[in-house]
């Protein structure tokens, strides 16, 4: 059974009254087609003006949604063949970040991103989608190899921060996603990265420079989350919905912001509600994106992609 948010609670209810309104006319015969019609545009419009006018905490809510597709998902269903690789050939393998190579119509790509998990053993398993310093050298080292190979790379990116553990700060987490950042600057084949779900602080920058930088439209991109933002300024999480509002971190903030490159529509309601039409349209921006990048030689998406991260910012002297 699908799991409802707080806002979706009234077009839950209509929704009650259609089946019941349309078991009644299969058990007593009653013409009732009339009215389940009205009830249909009813619920329609409501998911309308609901959806369209989601606030940015709303929109958290919605990105956390635990029926959302994950990394696994996408990957899955967008290519034909998929051969994970493992390790970063230094301390172990990551299991929250995963990649290989994949074909999606013909085309080989390297695909990469963070796994959540669907039960409390998988989230345990996959560390929530957190990666350790391991599983960004494992995202660099699956980077080089693509480029080695002059095939595309493509993230997804879905993880609520790097793993903050003292284990990871000892093997070096700061200088893991500080070197993915230089290294992916330099890349020479074309670089995608998708925000799919959670885009929180490092832990998503750390796979998330490219030549294009989307993001599905209820997703998020922050330094820091709402609760982790209201706990810091007001020591509690009571006013993590302020915090959302006052960090802009939505799609349509950060797209006018200048800080993504485009939006990715999702159906009607999130991800999690058409999961199968979500994955095809994703697989279609991911062709029509790398189509335009083969157009451009290496040393002009280089040069293109260090000029959009260092125009990025405000700077008052």
């Amino acid at each position: 059974m699908a799991q409802l948010l707080d806002f979706e609670q009234p077009i839950a209810a209509l929704e009650g009254k259609l089946r019941e309104m349309q078991q009644l006319a299969l058990d007593s015969q009653v013409d009732v087609s009339a009215a389940v019609t009205a009830l249909e545009a009813k619920i329609n419009a409501l998911k309308k003006e609901t959806y369209q006018n989601l606030t940015r905490w709303q929109r958290v809510q919605l990105s956390r949604h635990p029926d959302r597709p994950y990394t696994f998902d996408y990957i899955l269903g967008m290519s034909q063949k998929f051969v994970e690789l493992h390790g970063d050939r230094t301390v172990g393998d990551d299991k929250a970040m995963v990649g290989g190579f994949a074909e999606i119509d013909g085309r080989t790509v390297m695909l990469i991103g963070q796994q959540k998990g669907r039960n409390t053993k998988q989230r345990q398993f996959r560390n929530f989608g957190m990666p350790n310093p391991e599983g960004y050298r494992k995202a660099l080292r699956l980077m080089k190899l693509a480029e080695k190979f002059n095939v595309p790379v493509v993230t997804l990116i879905d993880t609520p921060g790097a793993f903050p553990g003292l284990e990871a700060e000892e093997r070096g987490q700061g200088e893991a996603i500080a070197r993915n950042l230089k290294e992916m600057f330099l890349l020479k084949v074309p670089v995608i990265c998708i925000i799919i779900g959670e885009g929180a602080s490092g832990g998503a920058l750390g796979v998330a420079i490219g030549d294009r930088v989307l993001m599905l439209e209820n997703t998020w991109y922050s330094v820091i989350s709402p609760e982790s933002c209201s706990s810091i300024l007001w020591r509690s999480w009571d006013y993590k919905e302020q915090a959302a509002e006052a960090l802009k971190l939505t799609a349509n903030d950060m797209l006018g912001n200048k800080l993504v490159d485009g939006i990715v529509s999702e159906p009607l309601g999130g991800a999690h509600t058409d999961a199968p039409t979500m994955i095809q349209t994703l697989r279609e921006t991911i062709l029509s994106t790398l189509a335009e990048l083969d157009a451009l030689s290496p040393e002009d998406r280089i040069s293109q992609r260090i000029d959009k991260f260092s125009d990025m910012g405000v700077v008052l002297e």
